[in-house]
């Protein structure tokens, strides 16, 4: 009788752990699942273009480097960067989603319902974080394949001039991959990196630029002049978590427009993180990032790049993406939208529901919910990036989770999914 108990409780327990799995522990975060805060920016206030296409990226993991043409397909990249254009806008075709864009910037800041005009000019601020050198490596930096796919639209459909583009990373290294195949298409657009040489240009800088609105320390403050002397910036960021931070997506992405040197270990990072134990409030470098007249202020498009997306921040790609919509794949998306906030919003959702495990991302939305809740954030800071006695005087975007990683569903964000 005793043992027929046993068998029978034994039973019970291992139904119970196949029919009801454990829930993943969930990070702490500061705003919950539609809570939105902030005001919606751009055309569709607070719209997000979240395009995937299974097959833009194939790498088994393990053969050669992820970079090669072998493992990625140009064709799908070329129309998912076409095609967040598309659906970002509205409108009906790239040509008429850029002319959108520029005219929609232009008249927000003041300038005029205007499109865009020869001789301006762009700069495209990519994400090579993992890059010292030249030579390509197995770590994940910004794709080749989406880099030449958004100067293709800019060129072929918006009509910008190559002269007229630069493609930058002044923090880091701009490796052959990326140089080798945009270059050989349109030798007219300037590459600039930190360390300059085989075709580069190396970056060079405007001192004291950005100020921040609380104590830094040493902090850089230098910006590169090819992001300040452009009309017009592109943020293309990856889709990457980040020890620390928690996630690095466009407001990090703009930390590599600083001064900073090409040993990461030499810089500082003053107030990246938020305080993951208690969650006490604090000023955010990030927001300054993005309310800087030379960095967000002036920024076009964020792009985030996901083709293969990562649980880690250095080294290879990894791990492949095992959750719906994924199924086992790389991410194979592209995120984009004219909001700061919720793009980096999106891109933080995807990140935490693929990998809630992951250690770092406790508190990791207080830099969205500061920006989000200018000019009376959480944490009291008077947000001035430039110190020049004209504080920021309203929310930076919208920002809002979203309320489970299976439905995908907001409130007051407008996430528009695209499969191709």
């Amino acid at each position: 009788m005793i043992f027929g108990n046993y068998f029978r409780i034994a039973a019970f327990l291992l139904f119970t752990a196949v029919a009801c799995p454990q829930v993943s522990s969930q990070p702490r975060l500061f705003v919950g699942p539609n809570e939105p805060l902030g005001r919606g920016v751009g055309i569709h206030p607070g719209r997000v273009a979240w395009i995937h296409s299974p097959g833009v990226a194939s790498w088994d993991g393990e053969t050669g480097l992820w970079v090669e043409d072998r493992w990625n397909d140009q064709a799908k990249a070329d129309a998912m960067v076409r095609e967040a254009l598309v659906q970002l806008t509205g409108e009906k075709s790239a040509k008429k989603a850029w002319q959108a864009l520029f005219s929609n910037f232009n008249k927000t800041r003041g300038r005029g319902a205007h499109g865009y005009r020869e001789g301006e000019k762009i700069a495209i601020k990519l994400n090579m974080n993992n890059a010292t050198g030249h030579r390509d490596t197995i770590e994940l930096n910004s794709s080749p394949f989406v880099t030449l796919a958004l100067l293709r639209s800019l060129v072929g459909d918006a009509g910008v001039r190559p002269s007229d583009i630069t493609v930058c990373e002044p923090s880091r290294a701009i490796t052959d991959s990326i140089y080798d195949k945009c270059h050989r298409e349109f030798p007219g657009v300037a590459f600039v990196d930190n360390i300059g040489g085989d075709g580069r240009v190396k970056c060079e800088y405007y001192s004291d630029r950005i100020r921040y609105s609380a104590d830094n320390g040493r902090l850089a403050r230098g910006l590169a002049k090819c992001i300040v002397d452009a009309d017009y910036l592109i943020n293309s960021a990856l889709l990457k978590t980040h020890k620390g931070p928690g996630v690095t997506l466009t407001a990090k992405n703009w930390y590599g427009a600083t001064d900073i040197n090409l040993q990461w270990r030499k810089n500082a990072h003053n107030n990246f993180s938020a305080d993951k134990k208690h969650g006490k409030p604090g000023y955010k470098t990030f927001v300054d990032f993005i309310g800087h007249k030379d960095l967000g202020q002036k920024c076009l498009l964020y792009i985030i790049d996901g083709t293969y997306g990562s649980r880690d921040v250095n080294g290879k790609p990894n791990p492949k993406w095992q959750k719906p919509p994924f199924n086992g794949d790389w991410c194979c998306s592209i995120i984009a939208s004219q909001d700061p906030l919720a793009c980096d919003a999106v891109g933080m959702d995807m990140l935490i529901g693929e990998w809630p495990e992951f250690g770092s991302f406790n508190y990791c939305d207080e830099y969205l919910r500061e920006a989000a809740t200018i000019p009376a954030p959480v944490s009291g800071t008077k947000y001035d990036p430039e110190q020049d006695g004209k504080p920021l005087d309203g929310p930076l975007g919208l920002m809002e989770h979203w309320n489970n990683p299976q439905e995908r569903k907001y409130t007051k964000l407008d996430l528009v999914y695209k499969k191709l």
